[in-house]
Formats: structure tokens, sequence, C-alpha cells
């Protein structure tokens, strides 16, 4: 009786393990990178199910047990980094003064959420140095430019198409540009950012559309502005970081090759998960705003931060400008695979390496 039962449950994870491994481009297999999490946690639960009710000496039995198995370490393989057994990717800091320091809040607001206060009251509370907003349109803006007399400089773009973007920061901004890579109505800012101890650092901040099916019917849109960016900033002697709300998962196949091309280092790397969507749905969340840099920095610490009526956690970052001690730290490597699949989903839409705005240190 419990057979056909754990048999459906067992191929639908097996279906929803197999179809992320197609570089089809469409919503509905790249979304499946999402849930690797609920999808591992539904195997274990049907593994232990199958263990439970089904009898071990039958060849049935024994394939639905293997299969079940193997797909929950397989999804087990993208997850576990993100937990706190494997080990740290970015180093922990030393004291050093706060000249090094960079403290980076990123927020996407949710356009309609009109909860100003309780974002501008985590902002008094946890002080950063640059304050990135995204989904920000004119209301938002308005609501924000208070904070101009201790945020001297930024850059902004409000938009009403869910897609608006603003910047505040303490420390100097230089050389900046807000672009439209792949999409009108989708921008993108870079600038050089100017620690207290002089030392010039290259920002990207970026939010690409999702593959989804009220945005896009495929990810091209997303993967190649990830990877133009990533593109840009692979190889340089310059500090590097790119945040935002990248609208994709940290274990997904494009983030990974976003790694892998750009040399950045990801410092959830054996500290968590830290899912920022949905903030409603405890079940249903995912790492989807991320904070990536080069092996310059080191990590003073990593926060989501408490909800303000957003569907999205806002996330704070602090790191230390450490080049000695982070030369050492090592990220993910690219070989002539990942470099044409790079080129290939770049080349998918109109838009090149030399189009990305590199500001000059």
């Amino acid at each position: 009786m419990h057979f056909p039962i754990i048999a459906s449950f067992s191929a639908l994870i097996l279906v929803a393990t197999l179809l992320p491994l197609s570089r089809y481009t469409g919503w509905w297999i790249r979304d499946l990178d999402f849930p690797r999490l609920q999808i591992a946690v539904l195997a274990l639960a049907v593994l232990a199910a199958q263990l439970l009710f089904l009898e071990p000496g039958e060849f049935e039995s024994q394939a639905l047990i293997a299969v079940t198995a193997a797909c929950l370490l397989y999804q087990a393989w993208w997850i576990i980094p993100y937990t706190k057994i494997y080990r740290n990717e970015v180093k922990v800091s030393v004291n050093r003064g706060p000249a090094d320091r960079i403290r980076i809040m990123t927020a996407n607001v949710l356009t309609p959420n009109r909860r100003a206060d309780a974002l501008l009251a985590l902002v008094h509370t946890y002080q950063p140095d640059v304050l990135v907003t995204l989904e920000t349109d004119s209301w938002w803006q308005a609501k924000l430019d208070v904070l101009e007399d201790k945020y001297r400089f930024s850059m902004k773009c409000p938009l009403d198409n869910l897609y608006g973007m603003h910047v505040y920061s303490r420390l100097p901004l230089e050389d900046c540009a807000t672009q439209f890579l792949v999409e009108p109505g989708i921008p993108s800012m870079h600038a050089l950012v100017v620690l207290p101890s002089q030392q010039r650092v290259r920002m990207h901040f970026l939010h690409p559309a999702p593959p989804s099916p009220t945005e896009h019917d495929e990810s091209t849109e997303r993967d190649a502005e990830l990877l133009v960016v990533a593109k840009s900033v692979a190889e340089l002697d310059t500090p590097v970081i790119v945040a935002g709300d990248l609208n994709d998962v940290a274990w997904s196949t494009t983030t990974r090759l976003f790694r892998k091309i750009s040399g950045l280092l990801d410092p959830r790397i054996g500290r968590g998960m830290f899912n920022t969507f949905h903030a409603d749905h405890w079940f249903m969340r995912w790492p989807l705003d991320h904070l990536f840099h080069s092996h310059h920095f080191t990590l003073s610490f990593i926060k989501r931060l408490p909800a303000f009526g957003s569907d999205h956690f806002p996330m704070l970052v602090e790191l230390i400008y450490d080049e000695a001690k982070g030369k050492g730290q090592e990220g993910l490597a690219a070989d002539a695979d990942d470099e044409a699949l790079a080129e290939e989903k770049i080349e998918a839409e109109p838009v090149t390496v030399s189009d990305v705005h590199e500001p000059k240190a």
C-alpha cells in the first residue's frame, strides 16, 4: 500500500534533481536551482519512509532507496558549503583600525512597502558606511534622502518598475555610472568607494531580472548581466565588491559560474545560508541577496537583519581591507568549459564586457 505513494515522491525528487542538470534556460528549469534545501529535506523524509515501510530485500525497494539517497547526496553537495560544517572561504579579520573598514547594507525594500521608518531605524542602529537599496521609487527616494546629512555621497535611479536603485554612502564615491547593461529599465551602478585609508574599492551593484512566468521566460538576461560583470572584474589587482539582489540563489549553477569567472569570494561559505527571501514564509526561503569580494578583504561579520515590511530581509556585511592576510584566500577556479559556457551565456544577449563601466582606481 505504501509503495506507490513512496515511489511517486521518489520520482518527483529524481525529476527535480535531474532537470537542472540541463543547460536549458527556461524559467521552469532554472528555478529548480532555488529549492535545493527543500528538495533535500523532502528526500531525507522520503528516505526515512522507505527504510521504515518498504521491504529491504526487494529489488524495487533497494532501487528506490538508492535513487533517493543519490538525490539527497547531490542536493547536499550544493548546500553544505553554506553551513558551518564547511571550511570558511574568507578569513576572519584581525584587529585593524577603522580606516580599513567598509560596512555595507543591502535592502530590497519591496516598492509597495511603506515602512521606510523601519528601514531608517535599521540604518540608525547598524550604521552602514554604504547603503544599497533596491526596488526604490520616487516615494522611497524622498524618504531616504533624510540620510543625506550623514550620507553625503549618493547615486539615485528611482523607477516605478520594481527595479529602482539607490546608493547612499558616508564614504566618497568616485567615477560613478548608472548603466542599463542588458535591458532598458534594469539599472546597475558602478563606482569607486574611497576608504578612510584612501584605498579605493571598485563597487558594482546589481539587480538583474529573474527568470519567471511573470518576468522572463528564460534566464538569459540575468545570466548575461552577472557574467559580463564577472568577466570585467576577473584578475584585477584592484579591490572589488559586487553586491545586490541577484535574483539567483547562492547554490545555483549560474552563481557558481559567476564565482568561477570573477574569482571573487563568498563570505557565506562555511558560515551559513543567510536566506533573505521570502521574509514572510520561513519554509520557502533562499539566499537571493549577495555580496562577493576580492581576496583583498577579510570578514569582520555578516548578518541578516530584522524584517522591515519587505519580502526581503536586509543584509549587513563588514569587510576589512587587509591584502596581506587575504592574499592566500582562494575561491573557485574556472576551467576551459566554464569559460566557454560563460561566453555562450553572454553572447545570448546584446552586451559585451567592454560595455561594463570600469571605475579606475
